[in-house]
């Protein structure tokens, strides 16, 4: 046994990110008294400017965004109670397709062996005991969500460490939820043309093959208030036009697909600690 306390560590790829997938967990750990690691990888200067200026548009200025941003994830953070914050802070690389994606020295850019062996010192410092990221495609494809998942997983590959690992995920019946309530409070909008309904379709898993369901309803306010922090990019986030109380039905129960296990816990969990405690 050891003093050291149990530790969860989460690699995201931008301000904001860590509230909307993992914002529960990382508020009900806290709570728990478990230490708490937030690794944001970007900076996130291709993110909405004051007024909701768009990336490209006259008067965004990326690097005006990214201290405003940081900002904001700080204040995510003391929401969510996070232990430590550690940022990469690599030029954000926009969404597929931008130009910023080939932007030198935008995370996308960034040779995996870089990222990685700077992520795999932060993991042999904090010693994590479990480990969240995205899943290879980056939960909806997004350039870098992808290249957080390939760094962390390359990083753990460095180490000589054996936390659990997890990949954050929907089940496909809550995709289908998530859409009944946009259409919802957006009565105006279109039906998606097929191709992108069914990219849509392929978003998430499959309820069954979901290893771990943590409900975090208890802390979902926290999560409601963390994504509010980042109030610059309100415009983009819908989740927070539902109110607290919708928010929590939709948003309580956080799920993920364990890649990585040595202590032989059965699934499905409702632990990402199941079989260290």
């Amino acid at each position: 046994m050891t003093d050291r306390p149990l530790t969860l560590m989460a690699v995201h790829a931008h301000p904001d990110d860590e509230a909307t997938g993992t914002g529960g967990v990382l508020a009900q750990y806290a709570a728990e008294g478990i230490r708490t690691v937030l690794v944001t990888c970007t900076d996130g200067g291709c993110g909405d400017g004051p007024g909701g200026v768009k990336p490209g548009d006259p008067g965004h200025d990326p690097a005006a965004v990214a201290l405003m941003r940081r900002k904001e994830l700080e204040a995510s953070c003391d929401v969510l109670k996070v232990s430590d914050l550690e940022m990469l802070d690599y030029a954000d690389s926009g969404m597929t397709g931008w130009p910023s994606n080939d932007a030198p020295g935008s995370f996308w850019q960034t040779p995996v062996e870089v990222g990685a062996a700077r992520l795999a010192e932060l993991m042999r410092h904090y010693r994590p005991d479990v480990v969240v990221t995205y899943d290879e495609n980056g939960f909806y494809g997004h350039p870098d969500h992808i290249q957080a998942h390939r760094i962390t997983m390359a990083a753990l590959e460095m180490t000589a460490l054996t936390p659990k690992v997890y990949w954050t995920t929907m089940p496909r019946s809550g995709m289908q939820r998530f859409g009944e309530i946009m259409r919802e409070f957006h009565e105006d909008m279109p039906e998606p043309d097929p191709a992108e309904a069914a990219a849509m379709a392929e978003i998430g898993l499959p309820d069954d093959e979901i290893t771990t369901w943590v409900d975090t309803t208890a802390f979902s306010g926290q999560k409601f208030d963390a994504l509010a922090a980042h109030a610059s990019q309100g415009e983009n986030i819908f989740f927070l036009k539902m109110g607290k109380e919708r928010f929590g039905e939709l948003m309580g129960m956080e799920t993920f697909v364990r890649v990585q296990d040595a202590t032989g816990a059965s699934v499905p969990e409702n632990d990402l600690f199941a079989g260290l405690r």
